[in-house]
């Protein structure tokens, strides 16, 4: 049996909120289905060179009232990144709550506009401890 990974579904509430920061992670998005009969968008967005690996926004016109107000659901996405501290410093830059802070130069955690819990890797070794990072406190739940 031949099994391959397709992408990662999320559902949105504001659609401009949420693409803005799956770009802020360096997610671009490669292709976009509008349905006017559904009244729906699917984006998918992936990182570059890697868009067989995208994560699909589905975003419904009319609203989506029985969406859960906190996805913790779905568990979280990963990626990960060539310097920790410099991808926590720009979302952060950028009005991003970092949830749970790479105080070991290795992982980070960072909510979505949607709740979702976003993982971040340092590629490699881990980075040695560094300011701010090092002695910040998490912030609410990853």
């Amino acid at each position: 049996m031949g099994l391959k990974y397709l992408h990662t579904m999320v559902r949105v509430k504001d659609l401009e909120k949420s693409l803005a920061f799956y770009q802020l992670l360096g997610l671009k998005e490669t292709r976009r289905y509008d349905s006017e009969a559904g009244r729906f968008s699917l984006i998918f967005l992936a990182p570059p060179g890697q868009e067989d690996a995208p994560i699909e926004l589905t975003y419904n016109w009319d609203g989506d009232a029985d969406l859960p107000s906190d996805s913790r659901h779905f568990g979280h996405l990963a990626y990960g990144v060539d310097n920790i501290y410099e991808t926590c410093q720009h979302l952060q830059d950028n009005g991003v709550v970092i949830n749970r802070p790479p105080r070991d130069g290795r992982m980070a955690f960072v909510r979505s506009p949607d709740n979702i819990s976003v993982e971040l890797l340092q590629n490699g070794d881990s980075l040695a401890p560094a300011e701010p990072w090092a002695s910040m406190e998490s912030v609410g739940h990853w």
